[in-house]
């Protein structure tokens, strides 16, 4: 028993002495710490590697931490910390930003050595920075890297055959002893340091044209602008430009810029070509119209504000499509249920939405599985008991015949003829929840 006893005591008291030892703080004050700074430069360039040596020591207390700080125009823009444990020598390297639109001047280095007491010595020196000057900068494409010669201060360029779109990120060389590597590349739309995500160059057409960049002022060219009736439309991606505007019924649609436009496919239930003018075919209210470049077509939605618009409880509104056997400008850019890709039906009055289509070319003559929706995505849908029909062509899914509820397809042993081009109108007047469906040969 005096056995236990004794070892339940050697137990509590190990455990009072870690718990003292764990509660113990190092009082606050005392001590003096010492900083000798030994090398350090007076002169940089900004994306320099700061070099440093110091030594530090204190008169018998311990040391915490040496913290190097560089200030711009009393901002403090970086900083590295060493754990100083032991009286000594340390090395260490600050890097200095390189930022744009800031001109060479003189910035602050402020060394801090502390130590547990919390007690600091503090040294400062100034440093003269400039910018460097790149004898050339580097425009890195994923295919090969193209090279930029300096034209002027802070300006660079490279001029020859190129294709229309350029995607790549630039970088400039080390400069000096010191320097490192400064990349550039694009993050939300704008050109920033530090990025290596492709800059979207582009020029009107492929041919002979010059890539400019400032590494002063980060200003670039060329990036191509487009517009529509005066609005310039706003990249989305390489690919994709958009604008929101107010059409009116009838009104002429002009497209700035756009290169063989004649070329592009025009959907007709938005866009009709009358003596080669192009005129808004939908009812008046808010569009984005969207360019597509890769496939040459507009996209053409109903807009509430600057959201995508949904059906409203009285009819007006917009209705979507989702799912399979249908897509613009053919079938090779078909919906299915990629609710980001559906697609808005022309709103024409009266509460009716309409959708063109040619069939073997926007919609599949022998297959389709398709449904309209209230929105831009999962949410009110048209299921059978909401939506009829009359046509002999095409039947509603009731989840028995084929086809789940409200999802359309082509009546056993029948066909769109090939070439031909449908009409699809949906009906809300007498009620969102007794819609009508007509298909019309045209």
């Amino acid at each position: 028993m005096n056995k236990i006893i004794i070892f339940l005591i050697a137990i509590l008291t190990a455990a009072v002495a870690v718990a003292c030892k764990e509660d113990f703080k190092y009082p606050l004050g005392g001590g003096a710490p010492k900083l000798s700074i030994r090398e350090v430069t007076t002169e940089a360039h900004f994306g320099d590697s700061l070099s440093f040596y110091v030594s530090v020591a204190d008169d018998g207390t311990a040391l915490s931490t040496l913290k190097v700080e560089l200030y711009f125009s009393g901002d403090k823009v970086s900083e590295t910390v060493i754990r100083t444990k032991n009286y000594g020598d340390y090395r260490g390297k600050l890097f200095v930003p390189f930022f744009k639109d800031i001109p060479d001047g003189t910035a602050q280095l402020r060394f801090v050595l502390q130590n547990v007491g919390m007690v600091e010595a503090i040294e400062t020196k100034d440093l003269e920075l400039t910018r460097p000057d790149f004898p050339y900068i580097d425009l890195v494409t994923e295919n090969t890297t193209i090279r930029m010669e300096r034209t002027g201060i802070n300006q660079y360029a490279v001029t020859g055959e190129l294709p229309q779109k350029v995607r790549a990120f630039i970088q400039a060389p080390a400069v000096g002893a010191n320097g490192n590597n400064i990349t550039f590349g694009w993050d939300n739309g704008k050109i920033v340091e530090g990025s290596t995500q492709q800059i979207p160059f582009s020029y009107l057409t492929p041919g002979v044209y010059t890539i400019s960049f400032n590494t002063f002022t980060y200003e670039a060219a060329p990036f191509q602008s487009y517009e529509v009736n005066g609005v310039e439309m706003r990249m989305l991606d390489d690919t994709h430009y958009a604008a929101d505007l107010t059409l009116t019924a009838d009104q002429e649609i002009a497209f700035t810029n756009i290169p063989t436009l004649d070329e592009w496919w025009i959907d007709p239930d938005f866009i009709r070509e009358d003596s080669g003018r192009l005129l808004f075919n939908a009812l008046s209210g808010k569009y984005r119209i969207t360019a597509d470049f890769d496939k040459k077509y507009f996209i053409v939605e109903a807009m509430d504000g600057d959201e995508t618009a949904k059906l409203g409880q009285d009819g007006s509104g917009a209705i979507w499509i989702i799912g399979e056997g249908i897509g613009k400008p053919s079938l090779g850019n078909e919906v299915g249920w990629v609710t980001e890709k559906a697609l808005c039906l022309a709103p024409i009055g009266g509460k009716k939405y309409r959708v063109t289509v040619v069939a073997g070319q926007t919609i599949r003559a022998d297959a389709i599985n398709f449904k309209f929706f209230h929105q831009k995505g999962w949410g009110g849908e048209f299921t059978n008991e909401r939506l009829s029909t009359s046509s002999d062509l095409i039947f509603i899914g009731d989840g028995k015949n084929g086809r789940d509820p409200g999802n359309l397809g082509v009546m056993p042993d029948k066909r769109l003829t090939a070439g031909a081009t449908y009409m699809l109108t949906l009906d809300v007047s007498a009620g969102i929840d007794k819609a009508v469906l007509s298909i019309e040969l045209k």
